[in-house]
This record gives structure tokens, C-alpha cells and sequence, in this order.
């Protein structure tokens, strides 16, 4: 915690770059920025110290873990047992404010000696912090470490959505237990095997706001969610994006630009989409880098280096569907333009790695019919 923007500067190298910064008092992650240096810092609380965003001084820092998996559990707790009610894997890394996240449950690709971690560190925390009622908890994973992000004493946002996957109503049973119920004499089930996935994702309103960024970040922008149901998580993911209003493409053209530490995963999606038929079009780095793996691209120029590039393509309506993944001060600056004009002409726009792949597999799931 920082009491000055002196104090935060002198203390940003001992926490570690990239940092999570955000104001004492913060309420859908308002003024949450994530920093990648001292000058993005610096920035930063010139801009802090101008807006007012109530409340005290205090900014707070937190390491920022780049590329974690992040989970939600909500839990029912009488102050001696625990149930699990659900657990629910974030569809975009940890770092998306988790009300703009896409999330699935069951959890797609968390093992199971993790899952066990994540339900012993819930039951542990439930107890210690004598929980009565419903409890959610949000953890990052990165690589084999579980990291609590906080601990909150109540309903959450996600619990409809878990009662509906699940046909528990945990609101319900939350009320029952508050008031004296015991989580033994309530006849729940384990927490049983589904036969089915459900994905539920944020409704969000840049296409409402001319000029608006698409970006994802820590600060809250969605206005809505839905959910998809499905046999596998590619088919719920595939009717949660129809849902939101941002139907994928059958075929056509697809943009993909991507940081460098994204450019193996980048692999992976235009692979998938050649496959199915798409054309793949790319900046300079990116394409060299799909080039060199055999994936056939056209290379558009940057922005700063003039036509032809893809900001010309999508109004020309040229482009289907836009990959764009920043990491980087600079990065999220340069796809502010490719991001709002393709919002300006409903073009599906993904700001995340682990988003495209989720795309790219729903697309191949809906060829199938169903």
C-alpha cells in the first residue's frame, strides 16, 4: 500500500513488473489498471491524481501474474461443513475482471490433483473465516501454483449461473443454512459428474458506444451475461457467443496479431482455422512467425506503416473475424484502432489467447450441426 505516488514509484520494483494497480476503494474493478514499467506507473498516477474516484489516497500494488488460469468457487458453509457448489474455469487468463469473463463449468482443462488443491484451500478458508452461507472464492493458477486472489463472505454474481448448470439453488439453500439449517440435513449431492458443459459469457456494450475499446481488462465494462449449454465445452461456447450477439464466422477472413510470448498459441488457432477453410491474414511478426509453420498468410502492414493495412480491410468489410492479443504498453495502444473499427462493423473481436483457441474450436464444433 501506498500513501503518494513517491511511495508507489520507490516500491513498484520491490513488488515486481507487471503490477496491478488500483485506488484503496474500488468497486467492479473501477481504476484497476495492469502496468508493465515505472513509466506506464507513472502515467498511471497522473491520471489517478486527477480523476476522482472517492475514497482515500491509497493506491495498492499487487504482482500481476501474466498468463494465469483463473477460477471461481462458490461454496455453501454452516460454519462446520463446506459444500462446493461449483467450480468454474475462466475462459480469458487471469487479469479479465471476472464479470467480463467467459467462464465454463465443469472446469475444462484443470487436473484433478489441482481441482482437489482448489476444494481443501475452499473448505480450509470457509471454515477459518466461519462463513454462514454462501462463500466465493477466486483463485489464479500459474503453472503448478494455486494463488488465492481474494475471499468474499457472500453471494457472488456467478451463483445463478452455477444453480442453473447445476439444478441446485444454492440462493435457496444459502437462506436455509443462515438461518440455522445444517448442510447434513439438507439431502445435497456430491458434487456430481455433469453430463453436460455450460458456458457463461459477458454481454458487453462497446458496439452502444462509438470510439469505445474493446479491450478487456481488470476494470468491469459488461452489462449482461448469458449461457450456452452444450455436450463439450467447444458447442457451449459456440451458443454463448451467439448469445452475446457475437456470432462466429463460418468461413471468410480472419486477422491475427498477437505478442510474442502468444505466437506459439497464435500457431495453434490459425492452424485450426486454415483447416476449416478460413484465409489468415496477419502483421509483419505474426505472419513470419505462421509462415515458418507452414501456415499459408497474406501480410497486412502496421498500422504506423501505412496501406495496406487492416483497419482498410475491415471497412471494406474484408475481415470476418479479429485476434488480437496485447501485451505491452504499446501493443494495447496500437489495436485500439483495429479493435474499434471492428466493433464499429459488428465484427467479432477476441483480446485474449485463451479466447481464440475457445473461437477457433466452437467454429469447428458448429460445422457439425447441432
Amino acid at each position: 500500500t501506498a500513501l503518494s505516488p513517491e511511495q508507489a514509484l520507490a516500491a513498484a520494483p520491490g513488488v515486481g513488473f507487471p503490477l496491478l494497480v488500483r485506488p484503496s476503494y474500488v468497486l467492479g474493478g473501477r481504476a484497476m489498471e495492469i502496468v508493465y514499467d515505472e513509466a506506464g506507473l507513472r502515467a498511471y498516477l497522473d491520471r489517478a491524481a486527477h480523476e476522482a474516484h472517492g475514497g482515500g489516497k491509497e493506491i495498492f500494488l499487487d504482482r500481476f501474474l501474466e498468463n494465469a488460469v483463473e477460477v471461481d468457487v462458490d461454496a455453501l458453509c454452516d460454519g462446520e461443513t463446506v459444500w462446493i457448489g461449483g467450480i468454474m474455469q475462466h475462459v480469458e487468463e487471469a487479469g479479465i475482471h471476472s464479470g467480463d469473463s467467459a467462464c465454463v463449468l465443469p472446469p475444462h482443462s484443470l487436473g484433478g490433483e489441482m481441482l482437489d488443491q482448489i476444494r481443501a484451500h475452499t473448505e480450509g478458508i470457509a471454515l477459518e473465516l466461519g462463513v454462514v452461507g454462501l462463500m466465493n472464492v477466486q483463485y489464479a493458477v500459474a503453472g503448478d501454483e494455486l494463488y488465492v486472489i481474494e475471499a468474499n463472505p457472500r453471494a457472488s454474481r456467478t451463483v445463478p449461473f452455477v444453480s442453473k448448470a447445476t439444478g441446485v439453488p444454492l440462493a435457496k439453500l444459502a437462506c436455509r443454512v443462515m438461518l440455522g439449517e445444517r448442510i447434513g440435513d439438507l439431502g445435497l449431492p456430491d458434487e456430481r459428474e455433469l453430463a453436460h458443459v455450460s458456458v457463461k459469457e459477458a454481454v458487453l456494450p462497446f458496439d452502444r458506444f462509438s470510439g469505445s475499446d474493446a479491450l478487456l481488462g481488470p476494470e468491469m465494462r459488461s452489462t449482461g451475461e448469458v449461457m450456452g449449454v452444450g455436450r463439450d465445452f467447444p458447442t457451449a461456447f459456440a451458443k454463448a457467443q451467439a448469445a452475446a450477439g457475437a456470432l462466429l464466422p463460418d468461413g471468410g477472413t480472419v486477422f491475427i496479431t498477437v505478442a510474442d510470448s502468444d505466437k506459439p498459441g497464435a500457431l495453434a488457432i490459425a492452424a485450426q482455422l486454415h483447416d476449416l477453410g478460413f484465409q489468415i491474414v496477419a502483421t509483419r511478426g505474426t505472419a513470419q512467425s505462421l509462415a515458418r509453420m507452414g501456415v499459408p498468410v497474406v501480410t497486412l502492414n502496421k498500422l504506423g506503416e501505412g496501406s495496406p493495412h487492416v483497419v482498410d480491410w475491415i471497412e471494406r468489410g474484408d475481415i470476418d473475424l479479429v485476434i488480437n492479443t496485447p501485451t505491452g504498453t504499446a501493443a494495447r495502444a496500437d489495436g485500439w484502432e483495429i479493435r474499434r473499427a471492428a466493433v464499429a462493423r459488428g465484427i467479432p473481436c477476441i483480446t485474449t489467447l485463451s479466447g481464440g483457441i475457445a473461437a477457433a474450436r466452437a467454429v469447428a464444433a458448429a460445422r457439425q450441426g447441432d
